[in-house]
């Protein structure tokens, strides 16, 4: 059975700050930092084969402190690149809501496009790690995707919020991808 364990980024000053970070590449600031050592000391590297990163500097930065304690083999996979919100990244959450009310940024990436690039990550996993355990640091936005599709819906896009370095887990069983457990933070207590 394949097995993916999300793990979101550390935070970043944006997060902090509200403000949209779409594919701007902001890194972790000190706590983010201490978040993914947090991550680092929960995590078990016996318990998984191979750790994936978006290249973003925030999760690649994340997933790096992780390997530091577990060692895996480290690979950068460009489909989980965070959603680009076009002209609405770098606003607060009340500059967008003035500004675009209906959450709609020109220049955004479009969320057919992005679910497609995103899910098509998901399925090259299941074919390059057949039967593994994976630890994947990706974004805010690909793990709802991620968490939306395998649910149909259920979780995922706007249920719920997604906290920073958060973990939620997935596994491949009978030819279909299953919800184990998501948007769990026991181990930044």
């Amino acid at each position: 059975m394949t097995t993916i364990c999300l793990i979101r980024h550390g935070e970043t000053d944006w997060n902090a700050t509200g403000r949209l970070q779409g594919k701007t590449d902001i890194p972790l600031n000190q706590t983010g930092i201490r978040q993914a050592e947090a991550c680092a000391a929960f995590l078990d590297a016996a318990d998984y084969d191979v750790l994936l990163a978006s290249p973003l500097k925030r999760a690649r930065r994340t997933a790096e402190i992780i390997n530091n304690e577990l060692q895996l083999p480290l690979v950068v996979m460009e489909d989980f690149k965070e959603r680009s919100f076009g002209d609405g990244e770098g606003m607060t959450l009340e500059e967008r809501r003035k500004k675009h009310p209906d959450k709609i940024f020109p220049n955004q990436e479009e969320i057919e496009d992005f679910t497609q690039r995103v899910i098509a990550g998901v399925n090259q996993i299941t074919l390059d790690y057949p039967d593994k355990s994976v630890l994947l640091v990706a974004h805010g936005a690909v793990i709802k995707a991620i968490l939306t599709h395998v649910s149909n819906g259920e979780i995922g896009h706007g249920k719920p919020k997604l906290l920073n370095a958060c973990i939620s887990n997935i596994h491949f069983k009978e030819n279909k991808w299953n919800v184990k457990d998501y948007n769990r933070v026991e181990h930044l207590g």
